[in-house]
This record gives structure tokens, sequence and C-alpha cells, in this order.
């Protein structure tokens, strides 16, 4: 945890998002669409502002317990090693212009985290899952 905590608290320090403590997560088109609350336990927002997912330690987990996939280099990896949502200094070309945001809805109970599978390789592909549905799988 203290990893992660290290690793986002560095890129948010060289971030250009709006909030003091928020890191935008962008898709495969550059737009921008979560972001890691750094300050509100590493919850994952859509940019409505409906909390979906946290991150813990190095896994990110849906509020419904389920093992999303990874945390790792500025990139989420999901459990077949493709990224759906990457930090901006991470996509691969330039980003659209970040919107703002919606009012955060109340975080729901965390429920029991499943286990994580192995971590699959990476490859440096977008994911045929979009960012703002793939985290949504954690509602």
């Amino acid at each position: 945890m203290k990893k992660i905590f290290l690793l986002l608290f560095s890129m948010l320090i060289t971030s250009t998002s709006f909030g003091d403590s928020e890191i935008s997560l962008f898709n495969s088109n550059g737009e921008a669409v979560a972001y890691i609350a750094v300050d509100d336990d590493l919850t994952i927002y859509l940019w409505s502002g409906d909390p979906v997912a946290y991150i813990d330690d190095e896994d990110v987990y849906g509020f419904n317990g389920k093992h999303l996939g990874w945390f790792s280099e500025s990139v989420i990896i999901d459990h077949n090693g493709e990224s759906p949502c990457v930090m901006k200094n991470r996509y691969p070309g330039y980003t659209n212009y970040e919107s703002y945001k919606s009012y955060k809805s109340y975080k729901p109970y965390k429920s029991y985290q499943e286990y994580a599978p192995y971590k699959p390789y990476t490859s440096n592909r977008f994911s045929s899952i979009p960012c703002s549905l793939f985290l949504a799988m954690g509602e």
C-alpha cells in the first residue's frame, strides 16, 4: 500500500488534473472518464461522480468485492493483460480537454474481496472494454 501511495503521490505532484488530490484516468480515445481520489482511500470515481472501485495495494477492487485488475506503472491492467485505463503520462498521444466533474456520490460499503488471480503478462494494447464500462463492473 505504501508503495502505491508514494507512486500516486509523486504522480500527483506532476499531474495537471483539476483537483489537488485527484488523478485522471483516460480511455483509449484520450478522454478523461474516471479519476483516483488520493485523499479518499484511493477510491476510483467515474467522471459522473459515481464511486466504482478502489485500489488496495496493487489490486483494483470494485465495491462489490470483485477483483477488476491491477494498478501498475500508471496503468490499470485487466485480467487479460490489457489496459482499459491509463494516466495522462502513459497515454500514447494527446489527451482531450478534461471537462468538469460531477459531485462525488456517497461511497458504498466494501464487500468481501474475492481472491486475485495471477497477474498476467502485460501488453501495450488498450483493452476492447472501455474504461468506464470496465470500472462499472465494480458497482
